[in-house]
């Protein structure tokens, strides 16, 4: 491996122990091909000067990077699956391969994969994942950090010759593994699983080890102040991914507890969906036959997990602290929603520290009541309506302008005066020079993955 000054190697989760982990191996692939590099976080991780060979042995074969770990690890872990607890999860196709620092900000990060082989908690499952499955990871994320979201990054992407039988895909399909660059594998079902064992070592085992890695600012405080202030922390990064998501106009599909972390990153996308145009009741997932996970239900989803985060607390901090710290999710999140949509705007907040006032609530409100009731394509409002008024000229050439033309709007667009346009020089964008926005709905996937499915067309 040829490293740079950048990659430091820092192994951490193995600290926990044999309780929280199971060591794996890695399945051996017939073929392997790369299909996507990250090139550009590979190199604010110090792993931008590997060459192909070496990408190759590090995240198709695994051989272990320098100083990290000498054999990958499958996470144990519970959690509710829509809603119904479920204590036979566990990483069942993936695993955590290495930890590193970001050399920008310090943050440990992880590599962890998807398709990686069977583990103890593939329950039946071949441990594989469809090439599809990774060109739809590879998209997603691309669009959601582009959209301001806190999300993992795809790593990698190899192609590895087997032949898959999928129910839901014309089979045989395609197979790839993936790696994602993530910052903690802590996931709510972390927590969930030791408090079902009636461990509450392990579980002050978890605080006290997140808190050290992941959130340093609470060091300071007792043992008997921990276990509520992280809780606090979590509370606040949920509720604005939350608020991201619906700024996005991002269905995930499946908000389980054991797909929720800590740290508030968005991760592990199997089904989802962008909206075309603004539905609360869009759902990703073909088997969400109740809407459990519809794109308006996400907040209040997200509320209900964070409360089974707070239960599996209980074992080890008393419950009024926790009920404390739960009380600010609808504030953090009201606060988030209107910081996200004037982000997607372009706009420049102007509140000061007691965040968004009546009126800036009531205007994002607003925004949102209009795009619903005009049914104009998500996207392409933030695309028309970018910089505020400072837009009003390309708005009025947008093939949407006929819906701007409404007393509704014409309200929304006073607003406007309100704030500052955040970045002016970015409408100098030859973005902006479009008719349309980009989006990424689900045709579009579709489309995608036609021209590889039937031409190979990369």
């Amino acid at each position: 491996m040829n490293s740079t000054l950048l990659y430091r190697a820092d192994p951490r989760h193995a600290e926990l122990g044999d309780d929280f982990l199971d060591v794996v191996e890695a399945a051996t692939f017939p073929r392997l091909e790369l299909r996507y590099r990250n090139d550009r976080w590979a190199e604010l991780v110090g792993l931008g000067a590997l060459d192909g060979d070496g990408w190759l042995r590090h995240f198709g074969r695994f051989e272990p990077l320098p100083g990290n770990f000498e054999r990958p690890f499958a996470l144990r872990y519970h959690g509710h699956q829509f809603q119904t607890y479920n204590p036979h999860l566990g990483d069942g196709r993936g695993f955590l391969f290495a930890q590193l620092r970001d050399a920008v900000d310090d943050r440990l990060l992880d590599l962890g994969t998807k398709g990686s082989g069977q583990t103890p908690w593939s329950r039946g499952g071949d441990g594989r994942l469809t090439l599809k499955g990774g060109v739809r990871e590879v998209l997603v994320t691309g669009m959601l950090e582009a959209l301001g979201v806190y999300t993992s990054k795809s790593f990698s992407l190899i192609e590895t010759g087997e032949e898959l039988i999928r129910e839901d895909e014309p089979s045989p399909t395609r197979s790839s593994v993936l790696v994602r660059l993530s910052h903690s594998h802590i996931r709510f079902g972390s927590f969930q699983r030791q408090a079902y064992l009636s461990r509450a070592d392990n579980v002050q085992k978890l605080v006290d080890y997140s808190v050290a890695h992941y959130f340093p600012e609470l060091l300071e405080l007792g043992a008997d102040e921990r276990c509520a202030a992280i809780l606090r922390s979590v509370v606040t990064r949920s509720a604005e991914l939350a608020a991201s998501w619906m700024a996005a106009g991002f269905v995930h599909g499946v908000l389980n507890t054991d797909n929720l972390n800590i740290t508030g990153e968005s991760f592990d996308y199997g089904p989802y969906r962008f909206l075309p145009t603004l539905d609360p009741g869009l759902t990703a997932a073909y088997f969400d036959s109740t809407g459990l996970y519809a794109y308006g239900r996400q907040p209040q989803v997200v509320k209900w997990n964070l409360d089974r985060l707070a239960e599996a607390l209980l074992t080890i901090c008393a419950r009024e602290p926790l009920l404390e710290a739960l009380e600010s999710y609808e504030p953090s999140f009201s606060r988030a929603l209107c910081d996200c949509t004037l982000l997607r705007l372009g706009l420049r907040t102007p509140w000061s520290e007691d965040g968004p006032g009546d009126k800036d609530v009531q205007f994002v409100s607003s925004v949102y009541n209009f795009m619903h009731a005009s049914q104009l394509g998500f996207e392409q409002f933030f695309f028309d309506w970018y910089g505020g008024l400072a837009s009003e000229d390309r708005a009025a050439r947008s093939p949407d302008a006929d819906k701007y033309k409404t007393f509704e709007f014409e309200e929304i667009k006073d607003e406007f005066g309100r704030y500052q346009t955040g970045e002016p020089d970015a409408l100098s964008s030859t973005y902006f020079d479009r008719d349309r926005a980009c989006t990424l709905l689900i045709d579009e996937i579709e489309s995608i993955w036609s021209d590889i499915a039937d031409d190979d067309d990369w």
